[in-house]
């Protein structure tokens, strides 16, 4: 191992993902998590990885962009990805876990490399020498935030994300649902279904509108991520965005009925089948309001709450003014940011930008220079639109199509356009990481 061990800050996706490609390149880490020392309000273990809001990846075809991310990632040796698919549990086409077998199989990992000292303790400041990798998430702490601050020499940027309740599956009343995936993909279990008419949804959308929410601080405005938007704020954009939103019913019919208005879906959240996600309901109610106006649900009358939905601030960097595309600051080269924080939203995509600032933090280390994945991959527009969005309306970004460059040869139909981009990625990747090896 390298005798100049490479700090890592944060033990979640980004963090443990970063600490793991440093270490499996035969440089030393040291990682830093602050729990249980210093616990969050969303944290309910101290298992490195902890997934707090849902407990999808989103999808996981090669059709998709999230699943030409997640190929990439196989490809570069991804241990995150290498948790998920061994703790999978039934969603479709969408890769899901079991979180705490995830969580735990991320924490064993992490443990038993001879190259990673775990700390746990809270980081204040940033370390003075070596190199270092941010992968402190959108809760880091006040303290360490402060002097975050003080280093870039530039303000944080930030938004407000919710969670999803999750239902306890022997309070639903199964009469009134219907397994089904939307468009039959999947074993046909893997989503729980209940199905609304017109007159229902309407009342529900009414009573999400005039509910009672959880106030923000007085001294801070709301800026929700739009990608993850609170269920009531859905509902008040209009009296069909649900509809055509998390409640959409394309590709859903109950057996032997007709096509309801909307349905709400529900997602396994462990491999027991002991617990469902509710699909898109993350919310900022007051919890009274929530059990209220969730029980208006078909089967949901009785339904036991494992956990209500709730609403925390997220912060990240302004990346296109601070960052370079290897993830290192413009201000110190020794210095990388990694995760939430610096601008991706996403499970996958914190931990895509993990592994590529551990790449470069080990190049740094025996004095190369550190490298950017092609920007026709999902791994390279990635850090290109971080670094290269427009820093006066930069908002945190999901992996999709839109990133990756044009075609040089235009392709009409969407399929196939994308197939080629696709095989473009896969193609551009596999020959970047020949050279960089």
């Amino acid at each position: 191992m390298n005798n100049h061990p490479i700090t890592v800050i944060g033990g979640g996706l980004a963090g443990t993902e970063a600490a793991f490609q440093i270490a499996s390149r035969g440089v030393s880490v040291r990682l830093y998590e602050m729990r249980p020392q210093t616990p969050t309000r969303v944290h309910h273990s101290d298992f490195l990885g902890e997934l707090v809001c849902s407990n999808s990846l989103k999808a996981d075809t090669l059709s998709s962009a999230h699943g030409l991310l997640k190929a990439e990632m196989r490809h570069l040796n991804s241990l995150v990805l290498r948790a998920a698919d061994a703790c999978r549990v039934p969603a479709g086409s969408a890769l899901a876990v079991d979180r705490e077998q995830f969580a735990r199989y991320l924490t064993d990992a992490v443990c038993r490399h001879p190259g990673i000292t775990l700390i746990r303790e809270e980081v204040t400041e940033l370390p003075s020498d070596g190199f270092v990798i941010v992968a402190s998430g959108p809760l880091t702490s006040e303290a360490l935030t402060a002097d975050i601050q003080r280093h870039v020499g530039a303000e944080q940027l930030y938004f407000y994300d919710a969670l999803s309740p999750i239902v306890a599956a022997d309070s639903i009343d199964y009469t009134k649902t219907f397994f089904a995936s939307r468009y039959d993909r999947g074993d046909g279990k893997d989503y729980l279904n209940c199905a609304l008419d017109r007159d229902l949804y309407e009342q529900l959308c009414d009573a999400l509108c005039n509910a009672e929410c959880v106030a923000l601080h007085a001294v801070e405005r709301e800026l929700f991520f739009e990608g993850c938007l609170p269920v009531e704020e859905m509902a008040r954009r209009g009296p069909q965005t649900l509809a055509f939103g998390p409640l959409k019913p394309v590709g859903l019919t109950p057996p032997d009925q007709p096509r309801p208005h909307a349905v709400v879906q529900l997602r396994l959240e462990d491999r027991l089948r002991s617990a469902y996600n509710m699909v898109g309901f993350q919310t900022r109610l007051k919890y009274g309001e929530q059990r209220r106006i969730l029980r208006m649900i078909p089967g949901l009358e009785q339904a036991v709450f494992l956990r209500l939905g709730s609403v925390h601030r997220n912060t990240f960097l302004n990346a296109p003014r601070l960052l370079l595309p290897t993830l290192q600051t413009k201000r110190d080269p020794n210095l990388l940011f990694a995760g939430q924080i610096t601008g991706v939203e996403g499970y996958v995509e914190s931990a895509a930008t993990g592994l590529l600032a551990g790449i470069n933090a080990v190049a740094l280390s025996h004095g190369a220079a550190p490298v950017v994945p092609p920007a026709t991959s999902a791994h390279g527009a990635l850090v290109h639109y971080i670094s290269g969005a427009c820093p006066d309306t930069f908002q945190p970004m999901n992996i999709n199509f839109g990133l990756l460059p044009a075609l040089p040869t235009p392709v009409s139909r969407k399929r196939l356009r994308r197939e080629a981009m696709i095989d473009r990625a896969l193609t551009d990747l596999r020959t970047w990481q020949q050279k960089v090896a």
